[in-house]
Parts: C-alpha cells; sequence; structure tokens
C-alpha cells in the first residue's frame, strides 16, 4: 500500500500531526494493470504485429483503436471486461488537489472555520469509490455531526470517482482544544488576565445596548425582534441577555440546547443567524438568582471575554431594568456602547426610562434613540385604540434629543411568538409589528455609529 501526503493538518505540533492522504491501492493495481496487459496486449498484437505490447495497452486506454479490432472477436473474454469494470474507477480516482480543494471549503457549523484550520482534518482515504474522512470534533457533546457529515458529503461526492463518504469521528484532547481556542483568537487558560475584543478594539461589532427604567415594557421582545431582523439582513449578529434577574432571551429565540465549551472558551448557541448567551443558560429556569455586585460584575465580565463571538458586526445587550451595577458594569466594559432607550406610551413609564438615557450620557455612552412599544392595539374594524395612552416615546425622545426610532403595536402574535420561541419577525414576517422591527433595523444599519466627545488628556508646563 501506498500513501500520498496532502498536508499536515497542525502546522505547529508535529505530535498532533497527522497526515491527510489518499491511499492508493497499488499492489491491486499492478496486478489488474498486469493482467490487462497481458490479456489485452496480446489479443491486439494478433492483429497489430507492428505494436508492441506496451504501445498496443496505452493505445487501448487512449481509446485510438476503431472498433473494427475487436470485429473478429464476437465478445472479449469475462474475464477482462470484469478487470475493466474494476479498473474504471482507479484510473478515475480524484487528484490530491480536487480533494484538498474540496476539503478547504467545508466549515464548522459551529465556529464556521475550516475543519483544516481547526486541526479538526485528521486523515482521508479514497479506495475503490469509498472516501474515509476522520474528523476530530472539539468535544465529546459536539452540537452538529450530522450538518458536519452533510457538509463533508457535498464537497466529496462530485469529485471523480467517489461513489460513497464516510466521516469517522473522534473527540480532541485538552492540547488540541487549547490549539482551537488560540486559532480563534482567545487565550487558554483558567485565571489569566483576558480583555474584551469590544474594549481592545478588536472587534468591529457596533455594541446596542436596550435598556429602560422599569420592567414590564417589553426590553427583551425588542431585543429579541430587532437582532433577529438585523440578521435576516445578512448581518452577523450576538445577543448577550445581561437581566441575570429576569433572563428570558433563551426562550424567546428558541434556544434548547446550552453553550458549547472548548477548553476555557464558551461558544454560544445559535438561533434565527443570532449567537445568544444568557444566564438562563447556566442556571434552571424557575431558579432565582441571588448574587450581589461583584458577582454581576465578574459574570458581566466572563460573557463579553469568555465567549467566542466570532467576526459578528452587531452585539444587543438585554440591559436589566434601571440604573445598578449591571448598567454601571456594562458601561464599562463596553464604554463605545450606544444606548436605544425603550418605554411605553404612558407618562409613568416616559420619566423612568428618562433615567436610562441620561444615565448613558453620565457615563460617557451615546444615546441613539427611543422606541415606543405597545403604541396602540388595533381593533377588527381597523381604528387604533391607545391602551396605555399616547405621546410618551416623543415626548422621551425629544426630552433625550435623540430621535424617535420606532412604535411598535401591541400584537396578539408578537406575544405568542415570544413565548413559543418563533420571533414575530421570522413567524409572522407580514404583521404590522414585524414591519416595525424591520424599518428599525435599517434605520440603525443606515445609521453610523455615534462619535464620543472625552476629554482629552491636557498637560501644562509649569
Amino acid at each position: 500500500m501506498q500513501a500520498v501526503t496532502i498536508a499536515s493538518t497542525r502546522r505547529d505540533d508535529p505530535r498532533l500531526a497527522a497526515s491527510l492522504s489518499i491511499r492508493l491501492v497499488s499492489d491491486i493495481f499492478v496486478a489488474l494493470l498486469s493482467q490487462i496487459t497481458d490479456q489485452v496486449g496480446q489479443i491486439l498484437a494478433v492483429h497489430h504485429q507492428s505494436l508492441s505490447l506496451d504501445r498496443a495497452y496505452n493505445r487501448l486506454i487512449a481509446g485510438q483503436f476503431p472498433t473494427s479490432v475487436f470485429g473478429e472477436l464476437r465478445s472479449p473474454p469475462a474475464a477482462i471486461a470484469n478487470t475493466l469494470r474494476f479498473l474504471m474507477p482507479l484510473i478515475r480516482m480524484p487528484s490530491e488537489e480536487q480533494i484538498t480543494s474540496a476539503l478547504s471549503r467545508v466549515q464548522d457549523p459551529e465556529l464556521m472555520h475550516p475543519l483544516h484550520d481547526l486541526g479538526m482534518l485528521r486523515e482521508v482515504k479514497v479506495d475503490r469509490g469509498l472516501a474515509t474522512v476522520a474528523v476530530a470534533l472539539t468535544t465529546d457533546h459536539y452540537p452538529f455531526p450530522d450538518e458536519l457529515t452533510t457538509a463533508i458529503e457535498a464537497e466529496l461526492r462530485p469529485l471523480p470517482g467517489i461513489k460513497q463518504v464516510q466521516v469517522d469521528y473522534s473527540v480532541m484532547d485538552d492540547s488540541d482544544r487549547d490549539y482551537v481556542v488560540r486559532q480563534l483568537g482567545h487565550e487558554p487558560g483558567e485565571g489569566k488576565i483576558r480583555e474584551s475584543i469590544f474594549a481592545t478594539g478588536k472587534s468591529n461589532a457596533r455594541v446596542l445596548a436596550i435598556a429602560s427604567g422599569k420592567g414590564g415594557v417589553g426590553k427583551s421582545t425588542i431585543t429579541t425582534n430587532l437582532a433577529v431582523a438585523l440578521a435576516q439582513t445578512g448581518a452577523k449578529v450576538g445577543v448577550l441577555d445581561a437581566d441575570v434577574w429576569g433572563f428570558s432571551i433563551p426562550r424567546m429565540v428558541g434556544v434548547d440546547r446550552p453553550p458549547n465549551v472548548i477548553g476555557s472558551m464558551v461558544v454560544p448557541p445559535v438561533a434565527y443567524g443570532v449567537r445568544t448567551v444568557s444566564m438562563g443558560f447556566f442556571v434552571d429556569e424557575d431558579k432565582p438568582v441571588i448574587w450581589r455586585g461583584p458577582m454581576l460584575h465578574k459574570a458581566m465580565e466572563q460573557f463579553l471575554v469568555d465567549v467566542y463571538w466570532g467576526d459578528i458586526e452587531y452585539l444587543l445587550i438585554d440591559m436589566p431594568p434601571g440604573t445598578g451595577d449591571i448598567a454601571l458594569s456594562m458601561s464599562q466594559f463596553l464604554p463605545t456602547g450606544e444606548v436605544i432607550v425603550v418605554t411605553t406610551p404612558q407618562l409613568a413609564a416616559q420619566r423612568v426610562a428618562q433615567r436610562a438615557g441620561a444615565m448613558a450620557t453620565k457615563v460617557g455612552q451615546s444615546v441613539l434613540g427611543v422606541i415606543e412599544n405597545m403604541s396602540w392595539f388595533e381593533l377588527p374594524n381597523g381604528e387604533r385604540s391607545h391602551i396605555f395612552g399616547e405621546g410618551g416615546g416623543q415626548r422621551l425622545a425629544e426630552k433625550l434629543e435623540v430621535p424617535l426610532l420606532g412604535q411598535i403595536p401591541l400584537e396578539e402574535n408578537l406575544r405568542i411568538g415570544s413565548d413559543d420561541g418563533h420571533p414575530s419577525v421570522i413567524g409572522d414576517p407580514n404583521s404590522q409589528s414585524a414591519q416595525k422591527f424591520y424599518e428599525i433595523a435599517a434605520l440603525i444599519a443606515a445609521t453610523g455609529r455615534k462619535k464620543i466627545r472625552r476629554p482629552q488628556l491636557k498637560i501644562t508646563a509649569v
């Protein structure tokens, strides 16, 4: 047996490098070649005495003999026919370059990076039409084995000579996982000082904090639908559920599995194109979170530092109501974040929400605008009933000197979608509320990131 090495899956660690190879079944090939040469060559040499056996065989393979050569033979010997049928898949075997190119297009469905770059691709064997691919998964609870198998099959099956694809899985060890973490720009290991990619400038994501002065105004519903609406436009979006006490994002986006932990890196689950992290993934839904300020601060830090957010373009943060510890911590972690203040039309809600906007200004963040939720309820006859009053959103926007980004009507389908994990913008895209979310998403995308004027350091000579 002979092997042709295509590439190593790990350039930095020869001990763990696994050869990616095509196994050419050379002993069988040589035996068949000899049989073909002897049997077919003898027949052809009888009719073409001037040709050597080798030249006769080469011309046969090249298709240069007319059919009249076999005219005196009613049918070639069965052994020759069977041998030819057996040999053809070997002759049509894909090249190293074809296999390398095909597999280079396969990305890990979870991390969205090529398998080879992550050290997941270990070996490829091609034997008489069967391609066997060895892949090392990041963890023993890897969430997408079926999707990965489908992606590999889709790339290899069109290649010449490939009739069947088999994917064999193993699980990485700790050193392999550390390699993956480094490849993704994180520093492996517990207890090391790490900084958020949003604070260091390694991420160009636009951070949007969805805030309110009080609870019950629909802030989580707006965060969920706005995030999905942005994702539907093709943007890469993440959501951080910072409402530690009243987390509800996992249910609203329909995520039914916890994050995958690779070494010291947390990989958030994806739903509707949105990466999501929430305290709801780590505690039971019916259990209270009773934490003081330092624990809350550390939890928010880990969500920003230890989580793999990838190359997202927007990070939406579902803030807890009010202006407490988490709001202060997030302003420190994300100084360039922009705040969207949510209110309902009623005067009481508008005045409380004003405090959230005032805090953003106080800590040096910019207020992007105001969203008014539950603005009206449309009656069967088409008339609007303003159950919670009118004008609160516009008055708040004027107070904060920012635009009113939009008004969301009160609709039953919006509530049902939130409870069932099917956001309105997906489940009922033609509804008034869904259309309003898409309009707000387009407005945000068209509005550039606000520049924040910060006091400059002044040095005075004495």
